[in-house]
């Protein structure tokens, strides 16, 4: 049976949590991942890695340490490990004898950031669309819904797009290419956040879903892979001109 959106309407009670404490979560799950520090240092990267996902922190806006050891009531050092760690994630630049600040991705990044989870993806919708069960199936149709009940808010939406791609990779089952993605994740954020608040984009986002769902029920992998890549080409050409529109843009050097 083939997907049909506006059944599962969702009233405003329904929404996702909020959506800085679902943010702090994503990160910490990634954060305890790939590091092991002590538990103030970790809480301070998610806190902080949290509010740059959501936005509250802009790309170039100055991670003055004093000032945020003041907020979190403790020394600079484990603020400076914090920084760090969210370096190492890709959310913060700590350039040689100046302040951190949120990360300014210039054009290169982002291009290799969607090429790269595109042509990952695109191995993960193929595996769908050849082995999923009808079970996991219905998962990703219920996750669907979601999004469609989630559309009139941009940070509602971009968090339930992140529970139909982690569920996405559980269920093809590549764990080189889940943990590939996994990695770039905290990276991908601030920049899906960017592309899907532009206008018309979230509609558009939808419908791209709905016709690779009906590519996983059709048994596609071929269609599955191509809608896949094609989703990310379009995401991308979105960003690059949103992009040029902020301030803060780094132009890569070709450009």
């Amino acid at each position: 049976m083939t997907v049909e959106l506006g059944t599962l309407k969702r009233g405003a009670d329904d929404a996702l949590p909020n959506p800085l404490a679902t943010a702090e979560a994503v990160v910490r799950r990634i954060v305890l991942q790939h590091h092991d520090r002590p538990s103030l240092v970790s809480d301070i990267a998610c806190r902080i890695g949290a509010e740059i996902v959501e936005g509250v922190r802009q790309p170039g806006d100055d991670l003055n340490s004093v000032d945020l050891a003041r907020l979190y009531a403790t020394s600079r050092t484990p603020v400076r490990e914090a920084l760090m760690l969210l370096e190492k994630e890709g959310l913060v630049e700590i350039p040689p004898r100046r302040r951190p600040r949120v990360l300014t991705y210039d054009i290169r990044q982002v291009r290799e950031i969607y090429q790269t989870r595109g042509a990952l993806l695109a191995l993960v919708a193929s595996e769908i669309a050849d082995h999923a069960t009808t079970v996991e199936l219905d998962r990703l149709r219920e996750l669907l819904h979601t999004m469609e009940a989630m559309q009139a808010d941009v940070s509602s939406y971009v968090w339930a797009n992140v529970e139909f791609y982690e569920t996405a990779t559980q269920i093809a089952g590549n764990r080189l290419v889940k943990r590939t993605v996994d990695s770039l994740l905290l990276r991908t954020l601030p920049l899906r956040r960017l592309s899907l608040s532009q206008s018309g984009r979230l509609q558009k986002s939808l419908d791209d879903h709905i016709r690779l769902f009906r590519a996983f029920e059709e048994r596609d992998g071929a269609l599955a892979a191509a809608l896949m890549r094609s989703n990310h080409q379009t995401a991308l050409a979105t960003l690059e001109r949103a992009l040029a529109r902020l301030p803060a843009f780094a132009p890569g050097p070709e450009d």
